[in-house]
């Protein structure tokens, strides 16, 4: 399966049960969940997904898990946030045995590279694999920009990578990548609370998080936006904006949990060093999911648009 990027594709929550365990059960619902709501992929391992946490063996089981519940509907990618090359490479490699479609790539973890080391170490890994790549550049939360003059080199060398999640939180930068490169790169927003903005002025997709909680809203703002029913795109996004907030946080993970559970479609339970909410943080947190819970918009038929 070659990648489409466009779409929604949710940057999917890892499902722990109380014990810490795989919860491979929660998972398939949440993951049946985004499916039925229309979904244009799944994208593993990721912030949300407590990559940091996970071990080898369980990247591959949820990688292995993930491909056999899509059933070739939608692709799988799996990210790559590594220490070293080496590292990298090893996981690009086993995540294309296990099934993953594709990658998403974050520059080298902790060690703040400079410019002409992140850009080798993309191209050590896009040159290691035949998937094609989607690369993370947010240098809020990792600290490291991935620039223009850099991507230069990267789309010119490496014709597997593809696409970029565009997590700079600069609106201007996706026109900044469209006029240099047209339909070279995709560009898949990566900010919740700018997805919208994003999609209208060129974005292809969004890597979304509150999907993880909120999968048919989530996919309904995309379909209709880029159906020309802006009003009604916009009356969704308003109402969702104080839950796409949650995904602006270093406790995004936590938050989002919470919101699932109370749709029905996973659980709170986080990996240590995480901790469940609790006290005022939990109270201030159920306030935002219930109010919104409480005027929750009917959609409209959003598919086949």
């Amino acid at each position: 399966m070659s990648i489409q990027w466009k779409g929604v594709m949710p940057a999917i929550t890892t499902q722990f049960t109380e014990n810490d365990a795989l919860d491979l059960e929660l998972f398939k619902v949440n993951v049946n969940a985004q499916l039925a709501a229309g979904v244009h992929g799944i994208v593993l391992g990721g912030t949300l997904g407590e990559a940091s946490t996970l071990t080898n063996e369980e990247r591959r089981i949820l990688t292995r898990e993930t491909v056999k519940i899509v059933s070739g509907k939608v692709p799988v990618l799996m990210n790559i946030a590594e220490q070293t090359t080496k590292a990298a490479i090893n996981l690009a490699k086993t995540a294309e045995e296990d099934g993953a479609k594709g990658l998403m790539i974050l520059p080298p973890m902790r060690y703040k590279a400079a410019d002409e080391e992140v850009v080798e170490f993309f191209k050590s890994i896009a040159n290691s694999t035949s998937l094609p790549i989607m690369i993370y550049n947010n240098p809020i939360d990792y600290k490291i920009m991935v620039t223009l003059d850099m991507f230069d080199e990267l789309v010119d060398s490496c014709p597997n990578i593809q696409a970029v999640k565009e997590s700079t939180r600069d609106t201007t930068n996706i026109t900044r990548i469209k006029n240099r490169y047209g339909d070279r790169l995709a560009i898949m927003t990566g900010v919740d609370t700018l997805a919208l903005e994003s999609l209208l002025i060129g974005a292809d997709g969004w890597v979304a998080g509150l999907v993880d909680a909120f999968p048919g809203e989530t996919v309904a703002i995309y379909e209709l936006q880029k159906a020309g029913r802006i009003k009604e795109a916009i009356e969704i996004y308003r109402w969702f904006m104080p839950l796409l907030e949650l995904d602006i946080h270093p406790k995004l993970v936590q938050y989002i949990k919470l919101a699932s559970a109370h749709t029905g479609i996973g659980s709170e339970y986080v990996r240590a060093p995480r901790l469940v909410l609790k006290g005022e943080e939990r109270i201030r947190i159920e306030k935002i999911i219930t109010e919104a819970l409480a005027v929750r918009p009917t959609l409209p038929q959003y598919k086949n648009l």
